[in-house]
């Protein structure tokens, strides 16, 4: 029996229901400043079942948990020195970091899919920052989609895809970055997953460059699945025209007749944060004139453009 989701407003009678909905073992979205998030009691293993459940999702893919505080994130991992200067300069933000679970944590299994870490954040947004604090527990919560599909950054994102699936959305406007939060393991120290924290900001922070890991078999953070962000149509990548039967997404100033322009000006983090509501656009258009193909062109790989050229390759493989 499909559920009548609520569509939330956020004050503060939003976030007492939406805080009691999580406490009841219900899921909630919410907006973060990344995307939307599909929030659920990390403790409870109902609730993050149900996560799977709505999305369609694996469950070999684990899930990151959002917390309110670096004093939060310690009841639940174990924080290593390496660790410190990432947080005190990127807590809250768009960073995970993938550290060891600590024994008596409590987070269910699923979140982690058996794994002994857990991948953890402190998203900066207020909306989720005020519902996690009206919550005070560890909130699991992977993109607001159906598995494999477009990343919602709007509230109206979310209730295209699970309404009727979900007790609330919790709308919080749109997502000011616009891709999901760059995930670091710190032992070995790794990029799991490039996102809205730039790799060059990372590696100065560090004062050393980050090799890169992760396995699309056996994936040890969210998004490494091969195939995933994408939209109904095909996607042909690194498209300096359009061809026939395609929607063309350009970039920069030199794309003219482009139906749609992730940045005019050439600017990478603006076309992160416009990615996913331009693939959502050019798909309806597709349907619309019978297009068989979105084109992308070529987005240069520094600043937030690894990230997008990250999403751009696995809207583009071939699908499951």
């Amino acid at each position: 029996m499909p559920l009548t989701t609520e569509l939330l407003a956020p004050t503060t009678e939003g976030y007492a229901r939406a805080a009691q909905y999580l406490g009841t073992g219900a899921l909630v979205a919410f907006a973060t400043e990344t995307v939307y998030g599909l929030g659920g009691d990390a403790r409870n293993s109902a609730a993050v079942a149900a996560i799977y459940t709505a999305k369609g999702r694996p469950r070999f893919n684990p899930l990151i948990v959002h917390v309110h505080s670096v004093e939060m994130a310690e009841r639940y991992v174990t924080i290593p020195d390496a660790a410190r200067p990432l947080i005190a300069r990127y807590w809250p933000g768009p960073l995970t970091l993938v550290l060891p679970l600590r024994p008596d944590a409590g987070i269910s299994d699923l979140v982690t899919a058996g794994l002994e870490t857990l991948a953890i954040r402190m998203p900066a947004h207020p909306v989720a920052r005020k519902l996690l604090q009206a919550f005070d527990g560890p909130v699991a919560a992977p993109s607001a989609n159906p598995s494999g599909r477009i990343s919602p950054t709007t509230a109206a994102h979310v209730m295209d895809g699970l309404s009727g699936k979900i007790a609330a959305v919790l709308d919080g406007g749109p997502c000011d970055v616009g891709v999901e939060s760059t995930i670091l393991s710190l032992d070995p120290l790794a990029l799991l997953r490039p996102g809205g924290l730039a790799l060059e900001e990372i590696e100065a922070c560090l004062g050393r460059a980050l090799p890169t890991g992760g396995d699309s078999d056996k994936p040890n953070a969210p998004g490494q699945l091969k195939s995933h962000y994408a939209p109904g149509a095909a996607v042909r990548l690194n498209a300096r025209a359009r061809q026939s039967g395609e929607i063309w997404i350009g970039f920069g100033p030199d794309c003219a007749g482009a139906e749609f322009n992730l940045s005019e000006k050439g600017d990478t983090t603006e076309a992160a944060t416009r990615l996913f509501g331009l693939l959502r656009q050019a798909d309806r258009l597709a349907q619309e004139k019978g297009a068989n193909c979105i084109a992308v062109a070529p987005v240069p790989v520094t600043g937030l453009g690894l990230a997008v050229n990250d999403r751009l390759d696995r809207a583009a493989a071939p699908r499951p």
